[in-house]
């Protein structure tokens, strides 16, 4: 009777149990199943998307051809003889043009590296830039809701996004930052910190602000290696809407694809290849190294090696590993060339940091370039001459100009920098470009690509 009756209460609930379980999961699946929905739909409004950007376009008025740049450093007597010749040398060579400008400060006699010479000039770039990429999309300025500001050299107090938020009235509770000592890289380095901000506080517009003031980074001293920066940095700057509003889609050039930041930092050479110092006379300056091309080298590696998982097709990937095995296997029998990936196949434009000539030849023959793939930074060095941070936009802003991205083209942006640094930027064209809308280069696209000559090694 006993084990009747317990037999009887296992089999009852067994039957409660069977019962009941299947409802238990079905309490269960729902708020996964909302929860996973949720998490897709979020997931695919987390987009960053580039809306547009404005680049500086300086008066003609400001433009320094390499006699003049030389005239006025013969009139100011800063310079000794070799000092002033060897500026030349680098101002032929570099190849910029007449056109690139600097701005009124450096024009006077002496130039003036005043405090207020440098926020003047700061000011006339970036409210020039904001007021052109605010009015043209009838955005209130207290509607934007992150400002990352970049300027390596100036670092003024109040801060540049402070400037900027005085300026134009932004929010009370605007989220702002401003960059310095980051170098001709920090354009990307603050893309990076929008899209971070982004990714946290939805339904937000982010104004990116790129540049370098030129005015407070005149070397009067006669080190060779900082007399460099003399005559290859020039006035520029842009400014950079981003959003992640799903509706602002419709209306955005690019969606952001990747962001890859690489940073050589703990090893001494590469630290030291671009470092602000005193000479021995006091005069301060940047110093860039003789290793600064290798230490480029070797950051462009590093960051094209964890790019390319991203946007190589497999057939590339298996030939660049199979390369590095074969190099490891045959090493100590001989040397094996380490493949190069074929960028080509995944990417239609590049935007190299145009530094110099030769940073773009050194890119060009590492990634096995072609004279079309960079001519968009051979043009931008030429015509504007080395803006530091805002270089790479604006030789994406000549490529529209052109008329050459189309719709789904992906861009890479690629950015060399002080620490040492490189960074790369994948952008994809969401929108179909009309390349008669205005920017820096609409007045002269028709002049370019203009020849440029080759000067022999002396």
């Amino acid at each position: 009777m006993v084990v009747a009756a317990e037999n009887t209460c296992l089999t009852d609930s067994t039957n409660v149990i069977d019962r009941y379980l299947p409802f238990a999961y079905s309490q269960l699946l729902v708020p996964l199943g909302l929860f996973l929905i949720l998490y897709f739909f979020s997931s695919k409004s987390r987009s960053i998307y580039l809306i547009d950007f404005s680049c500086y376009l300086p008066p003609a008025h400001l433009r320094v051809s390499t006699a003049k740049f030389i005239e006025h450093f013969e009139i100011c007597g800063f310079h000794e003889r070799e000092a002033i010749d060897f500026q030349a040398k680098v101002g032929e060579r570099s190849g910029i043009g007449s056109e690139a400008c600097l701005p009124l400060s450096v024009h006077e006699i002496p130039p003036d590296k005043s405090l207020s010479r440098s926020r003047e000039e700061t000011e006339t770039i970036l409210f020039s830039v904001v007021e052109d990429l605010l009015s043209k999309h009838s955005i209130n300025p207290k509607n934007i809701d992150i400002l990352v500001t970049n300027c390596s050299i100036f670092c003024p107090t109040p801060s540049i996004a402070a400037m900027i938020i005085n300026k134009f009235g932004l929010r009370s509770n605007v989220k702002s930052v401003s960059l310095s000592g980051m170098g001709c890289s920090a354009g990307l380095v603050a893309v990076g910190l929008a899209k971070d901000l982004l990714r946290v506080h939805r339904n937000s517009l982010a104004l990116v602000l790129s540049m370098e003031a030129v005015t407070p980074s005149g070397y009067r001293g006669q080190n060779k290696s900082m007399l460099l920066a003399n005559a290859l940095f020039r006035m520029g700057g842009v400014a950079v809407l981003l959003s992640n509003k799903k509706q602002d889609k419709l209306k955005a050039k690019y969606r952001l694809r990747y962001l890859v930041r690489t940073h050589m930092g703990s090893d001494n050479q590469s630290y030291q290849s671009v470092f602000q110092q005193s000479d021995e006379a006091g005069e301060v300056g940047v110093s860039l190294s003789r290793s600064l091309l290798h230490v480029a080298g070797r950051a462009l590696k590093k960051n094209i090696t964890e790019l390319g998982p991203y946007v190589l097709p497999i057939s590339e990937q298996l030939l660049y590993g199979w390369s590095i095995i074969r190099s490891k296997i045959c090493s100590s029998i001989m040397k094996k060339e380490i493949y190069i990936p074929n960028f080509k196949k995944a990417l239609e434009h590049f935007c190299i940091h145009a530094g110099g000539r030769a940073v773009i030849d050194a890119v060009e023959e590492r990634l096995r370039l072609n004279k079309e793939d960079v001519e968009a930074s051979r043009m931008t060095l030429h015509r504007f001459g080395n803006t530091s941070s805002s270089s790479v936009w604006y030789e994406l802003s000549y490529l529209e100009a052109k008329g050459r991205i189309k719709k789904r083209d992906r861009v890479w942006q690629i950015a060399f920098g002080s620490g040492f640094k490189c960074n790369s930027a994948v952008w994809e064209c969401i929108s179909e470009l009309d390349s008669s809308t205005r920017n820096a280069w609409s007045d002269d696209i028709h002049l370019y690509p203009v020849m440029i000559p080759d000067v022999a090694d002396h």
